[in-house]
């Protein structure tokens, strides 16, 4: 693995690319890859993260992913993608202007997902232009076209805390319904 800092511009050899699909069943976002995933070129991919975890656990993929395993999820009507494409690390040490909502919300309207899931209260908060204080976990009122937007509790492990398994098994029932 090429040595990253812990945060920063995210060189073009380390990016992702945006796991998206007309009419999927559902699309992931996160804020931007952390420190982890860009080093191993993969969504979620720091051990401690309980994204493909809840994934496999809530009934969304039949079996656990590996991180670099991340494009299979498409088989399944499922999309990744990241407010933030060109930095990396912990959202607070993103750059200020780290999210492009413009190009999430071309995104969501050319690629027309059921549902819009953020993959933590922040980069809803960001999308939506809201205080995340002002963010319940769920759907929100707001829509992009036919796409509703639903919030989950964040994943990493920087935020176990707030961690509600209960609002990623709502999600994957709404989905698998």
């Amino acid at each position: 693995m090429t040595a990253l800092p812990k945060s920063g511009l995210l060189p073009d050899t380390h990016r992702v690319p945006d796991v998206l699909a007309p009419d999927l069943k559902v699309v992931f976002c996160g804020t931007a890859l952390g420190h982890r995933s860009a080093l191993a070129k993969a969504y979620y991919a720091n051990p401690g993260n309980l994204f493909w975890r809840a994934l496999h656990e809530t009934g969304l993929t039949p079996r656990r992913f590996a991180p670099q395993e991340y494009a299979g999820v498409l088989k399944l009507g499922i999309g990744l993608t990241d407010l933030c494409k060109h930095a990396f690390g912990n959202d607070a040490d993103l750059p200020a202007d780290a999210f492009d909502i413009a190009a999430l919300r071309e995104k969501i309207a050319r690629t027309r997902p059921r549902i819009l899931a953020f993959t933590s209260k922040t980069g809803a908060a960001s999308f939506l232009g809201k205080a995340t204080g002002d963010i319940a976990y769920g759907f929100q009122p707001e829509r992009i076209g036919r796409t509703r937007i639903y919030v989950l509790s964040s994943p990493s492990g920087h935020g176990r805390k707030y961690w509600r398994q209960d609002v990623w098994q709502a999600l994957a029932d709404e989905v698998n319904s």
